[in-house]
C-alpha cells in the first residue's frame, strides 16, 4: 500500500514543478477565488513527497491559515446546537470547511514529524510550524489539543528517541506553559498505555504470535515518556509571576473571569504580555507553582504505574530522590512504588533505598520491616555493585540513631565482620569503618570486642538469671555459651532475622584476623579499632564516603603516593650460592653444580642421617 502511494505521489510531483507550487500559493494568498488550490497544496504535505515540494506547500499553507485561525470555529462546534442553527449560513459553512482542512494540515505535519523518511531540516521546520499553531490556534490561547496530538504521535511512533524529541526538549521545554501541558499530555498517554497493556495481556492466549510486537511498542513508548519527563526542567524557586517565560502570553495562567474579555487579535497582546509586569489578570507566582507541582505529580505517578522496562526502572530509582521527590506535591504518594521496589531484593532494593530513606526521614513514612530488609541486602555481591558507594553511606546513616536496640546493632556489626572474610580489600576497609562507627555510637555492643572467660561468664550469667528471673535476647552473654566448647561461634550467619542471629553471644573475631590481612592498608586501618571507643572525646566517627567507592585501583594509587620512611631490604654478608642454606632445613644438604659429582647426582638432595 505504501509503495502505491509513493508511485502516485511521484506522478503528482512530476506533474507540478516547484515554481508551479509557488504560483499556487501566491494565488491562494491573493484571493478567495483560488481557494481550490488549498486541497491541492495539502496533497504535497506528506512524508512521501519531495522535501522541497513539502516545504514550499507548508510555507504557503502556514501563511494562509495563521491570520484566519482566530476566526475559525473549533473542531467540536460542528456538532453543537449553534452550528445546526446556522447550517444555512454560507460563511459559517466556509469557515467550518477551512477548519477541517486546517485539522488535516496539522495531522499531515505530525505525520511528517514522526516519519523516519523525513529529513532533519524539514522535521525542524515542521516542529516550529506546529508550535506556532499551538501558540495562536485556539483563539489566541494555547492549543492543547494540537500539542497533545504532537506528543501522542511522537510517543506512539516507531522511531526511537530521535531529533524531534531532542528539539522539543531543547527549544520549547524552557517555557512554563509548554511544561504544564506536557505534564497533562504525559498523564493521559500513561493512562492509555496502561489500558493498552492490560488489553494485550487479556488477548495473549488468543494470539500468541503477535504479543511480542505490542510489548515492544509499549516499551519503546515508555522509553520516550521517560525521556520527555526527565528532560523537563523543574520549576525554579519562588519568583514573580511575570518572570515565568511563556510560549503563549495569555490564556493559561490567567484568571478565568478575564478570558472572555480578550479581543480577537491577540497576537500583539501576547507579545505585550511577555514584556509587561505582573498584572491583576495574571495568577500569582504561588498559584502558578502550585498548579505546576500538581501536574508534575500526576504525570510522574501515572508514569510510575506503567510496566517499566528494567533499564528505565533502574534509571528512575537512581534519580528519584533528587529529581522527583523534592518537586512532588505529596511525596508520600510514592510509598507504594518504593516499598514494592525495596521488597524485590538485590540491586533494585539498593537503588530504592535512597528514596525510601528520604521519605522516612523527611516526610514521616513508617516502614516497620525496614531494618530487616536492609539486613538481608548485606551480601558479598553488594561490594561489587555499581551503586555500592551510595548504599554504604545510607547504611551508615540508617545505623546512626542511638535508639537502635543492642541486638540490632550487634547483628549488623557481626554480619559485616563475617563478610570481611570474603570481600575484596576495598570492602574490608568499608566494613572496618562501619564497625568503627557502630562501636562508637552503641557502647552496649562493646562486649563483642572483649569477651570474658567462659567460667566467669557462666557465673555472672547464672547470677543475673537469679536476680532478674529471665534470660533476654539482648544480654551480652548467655547460658548456652558456657555449654559450648571454646572456639564455637554462636552467631547464625544464615539467619535473615536480626533478632534471631544471637550476635550478642558472639565476638568480632573476624576483625582480629584482618590485622594480618595481605593488603597493608587493611591491616593498618584495623588498628584503629584498638582505641578505646567508649570515650567519645578521644575518637571521632570515620567518614564512610572516603572508603565507599574504593577499589583495587584506588588502593594501589594511595599506596604509590604514600611516602615510606623505612623500606625492608634483602641484605647478605656474602653472595649466596644456593637457594636454601643448610641451616634452614636441618638434616638436608644442597650440592652446587660446581662440585665434581655426576650431573644426575648434583641435582639431587640427599638425606644425611642424623647422629
Amino acid at each position: 500500500m505504501a509503495s502505491i502511494l509513493k508511485k502516485k505521489q511521484k506522478k503528482r510531483d512530476n506533474k507540478y514543478t516547484l515554481s508551479d507550487l509557488k504560483t499556487l500559493g501566491h494565488q491562494l494568498l491573493s484571493s478567495r477565488s483560488h481557494i481550490n488550490n488549498l486541497p491541492l497544496l495539502l496533497t504535497f504535505v506528506n512524508p512521501n513527497s519531495s522535501p522541497q515540494f513539502a516545504l514550499e506547500s507548508l510555507l504557503s499553507l502556514q501563511s494562509f491559515f495563521t491570520p484566519l485561525l482566530p476566526d475559525l470555529p473549533s473542531s467540536s462546534s460542528k456538532h453543537s446546537s449553534a452550528a445546526e442553527d446556522s447550517q444555512e449560513d454560507p460563511e459559517f459553512i466556509y469557515r467550518t470547511w477551512l477548519r477541517s482542512k486546517f485539522d488535516e494540515f496539522v495531522q499531515s505535519l505530525i505525520d511528517i514529524a514522526i516519519s523516519p523518511q523525513s529529513e532533519a531540516t524539514l522535521r525542524e521546520v515542521v516542529l516550529d510550524t506546529i508550535m506556532e499553531f499551538v501558540k495562536v490556534g485556539n483563539g489566541g490561547r494555547f492549543h492543547s489539543s494540537i500539542y497533545h496530538k504532537l506528543i501522542g504521535g511522537t510517543v506512539h511512533s516507531a522511531l526511537g528517541v530521535d531529533l524531534l524529541v531532542e528539539l522539543l526538549s531543547s527549544k520549547y521545554f524552557k517555557y512554563t506553559d509548554v511544561r504544564y501541558f506536557t505534564y497533562i499530555s504525559v498523564e493521559k498517554l500513561a493512562r492509555t498505555i496502561d489500558l493498552k497493556d492490560t488489553s494485550d495481556e487479556e488477548t495473549e492466549s488468543l494470539d500468541a504470535d503477535s504479543k511480542s510486537q505490542p510489548r515492544t511498542s509499549i516499551e519503546l513508548s515508555i522509553h520516550k515518556i521517560h525521556y520527555i519527563l526527565s528532560h523537563i526542567p523543574p520549576l525554579d524557586g519562588p519568583k514573580e509571576a511575570s518572570e515565568y517565560e511563556m510560549w503563549n502570553g495569555s490564556g493559561i495562567f490567567v484568571k478565568d473571569g478575564n478570558l472572555k474579555k480578550q479581543p480577537k487579535h491577540l497576537k500583539v497582546e501576547a507579545k505585550q504580555c511577555k514584556t509587561m509586569g505582573a498584572s491583576n489578570n495574571v495568577l500569582s507566582a504561588a498559584s502558578v507553582a502550585k498548579k505546576m507541582k500538581l501536574k508534575f505529580t500526576k504525570a510522574w505517578i501515572s508514569f510510575l504505574g506503567l510496566p517499566l522496562p528494567l533499564d528505565v526502572y533502574k534509571e528512575v530509582l537512581v534519580n528519584l530522590h533528587e529529581v522527583v521527590i523534592p518537586h512532588l506535591s505529596n511525596p508520600i504518594m510514592l510509598c507504594d512504588f518504593l516499598t514494592r521496589s525495596y521488597d524485590i531484593g538485590g540491586v533494585i532494593s539498593v537503588m530504592a533505598l535512597s528514596s525510601l530513606y528520604v521519605l522516612m526521614t523527611q516526610h514521616g513514612l513508617e516502614y516497620p520491616n525496614f531494618y530487616e530488609k536492609l539486613y538481608v541486602l548485606l551480601e558479598p555481591s553488594i561490594f561489587m555493585a555499581k551503586h555500592r558507594a551510595k548504599f554504604f553511606q545510607l547504611l551508615d546513616s540508617c545505623l546512626k540513631s542511638p535508639l537502635l536496640p543492642a541486638y540490632l546493632a550487634a547483628s549488623y556489626a557481626k554480619k559485616l565482620s563475617r563478610l570481611a572474610l570474603s570481600v575484596p580489600p576495598s570492602g574490608a576497609l568499608v566494613i572496618t569503618a562501619l564497625i568503627h562507627n557502630l562501636l562508637r555510637r552503641h557502647p552496649s555492643i562493646n562486649c563483642l570486642v572483649h569477651r570474658e572467660d567462659i567460667d566467669e561468664t557462666a557465673k555472672s550469667n547464672s547470677r543475673e538469671e537469679k536476680e532478674l528471673g529471665n534470660n533476654t535476647e539482648d544480654s551480652c552473654t548467655g547460658i548456652d555459651t558456657a555449654r559450648k566448647e571454646p572456639g564455637v561461634d554462636l552467631f547464625k550467619n544464615e539467619e535473615s532475622d536480626p533478632m534471631k542471629t544471637k550476635a550478642l553471644r558472639s565476638s568480632l573475631w573476624e576483625i582480629d584476623t584482618l590485622r594480618h590481612h595481605y593488603c597493608p592498608p587493611v591491616s593498618r586501618f584495623v588498628l584503629s579499632l584498638e582505641n578505646d571507643l567508649t570515650v567519645r572525646s578521644k575518637t571521632t566517627e570515620v567518614a564512610v564516603k572516603d572508603f565507599s567507592s574504593g577499589s583495587y585501583a584506588t588502593i594501589f594509587g594511595e599506596e604509590m603516593r604514600r611516602r615510606v620512611k623505612q623500606v625492608p631490604l634483602a641484605f647478605y654478608n656474602t653472595t649466596p650460592t644456593s637457594l636454601f642454606s643448610e641451616s634452614d632445613f636441618a638434616g638436608w644438604t644442597f650440592k652446587s653444580k660446581e662440585n665434581d659429582d655426576p650431573p644426575d647426582q648434583s641435582a639431587k638432595r640427599q638425606r644425611v642421617e642424623c647422629a
